[in-house]
């Protein structure tokens, strides 16, 4: 059992609601499960499952700790860019989990690399993530660095947090932005309704950073680099979308409906830099744009004249 503390961020909001969108991998349906049996309390009184929230009120939740499942080995093909004693660096396809997940529990990156590696990935990220360091959506395709080791994935996530682990990112996206280059500095937190999104807020939010750079304008599209100074979930998509230029496809944060024959982000980690866990050199590795992108590339090119 895990108990989790909540303090309301507004009022009149439907407990179920609040808790689905502030407890990650809740449901709607799942919160109210925990309602109905008598898992969600106020200052130990038991709610109801249509009790309205109140800024300021602190609620406790009860939930069961389920055990993370254990990945297993399958023989699925990797484009293995960078491999050595300490480190694999893969250009994951567009559509590949990274790890498993509710409703993802095989067909992963973790499952493949669990077959390629045998026993030797970190065990830092637990059974369900065995050497992972970090991760990038489903749909976004490109490079993701994974440890074979306890200490390189120590090395490589401090990286991560001093900054020296460098990503870049090719997107398409909507619109044609005026500057050439340009910062969005915004906070980024859980969406307050949709679990499932994150947007930019100021309330139980954390400070989040991309750069971007011009490459080429098209009619109506742009494609960009982006490059990341921190790494919150969806990151790039939410940042881009709050200046009002959604990643092309991006059904989630931008359009509802499919734009150019795409219907997920158009979104590819072209560039890794990172200084070697074990050797101090440093190592850059760049991935060719995917079929997918070259592709659309093209059709803007024929839209625009270009």
């Amino acid at each position: 059992m895990k108990t989790v503390t909540l303090e309301a961020t507004g009022s009149g909001e439907r407990i179920d609601l609040f808790l689905a969108s502030h407890i990650e991998d809740l449901s709607r349906s799942a919160a109210q499960k925990l309602l109905i049996g008598g898992k969600v309390t106020l200052k130990g009184k038991v709610l109801s499952k249509n009790h309205k929230t109140t800024l300021g009120d602190v609620y406790v939740v009860e939930q069961e700790n389920p055990e993370d499942p254990v990945a297993v080995a399958q023989d699925i093909p990797l484009d293995i860019v960078f491999e050595d004693d300490d480190v694999i660096v893969v250009n994951k396809a567009k559509g590949m989990v990274v790890h498993p997940a509710p409703g993802h529990s095989d067909g992963t990156l973790v499952n493949a690399l669990l077959a390629h590696c045998g026993d030797s990935l970190s065990g830092i990220g637990g059974v369900k993530r065995p050497g992972i360091v970090h991760r990038i959506d489903k749909d976004t395709s490109g490079l993701i660095i994974a440890a074979k080791n306890d200490k390189a994935h120590t090395k490589l996530a401090k990286q991560l947090s001093d900054r020296t682990l460098t990503r870049q990112y090719d997107a398409v996206v909507r619109g044609v932005l005026k500057n050439d280059s340009g910062t969005i500095d915004a906070p980024i937190g859980r969406h307050q309704h949709d679990r499932k999104k994150q947007t930019v807020t100021h309330s139980n939010s954390r400070n989040a950073v991309t750069h971007y750079e011009v490459i080429s304008r098209y009619k109506g599209y742009t494609h960009v680099k982006c490059s990341l100074e921190t790494g919150r979930t969806h990151q790039i998509r939410v940042h881009l979308a709050h200046i009002g230029h959604p990643v092309l496809g991006d059904t989630v944060y931008g359009m509802k409906k499919p734009d150019l024959g795409m219907s997920s982000q158009c979104l590819n980690a072209t560039l890794l830099l990172f200084i070697h866990p074990a050797t101090g050199k440093h190592i850059e590795l760049i991935a060719k744009l995917p079929e997918y992108f070259i592709n659309i590339l093209k059709k803007l090119k024929r839209i625009t004249g270009a």
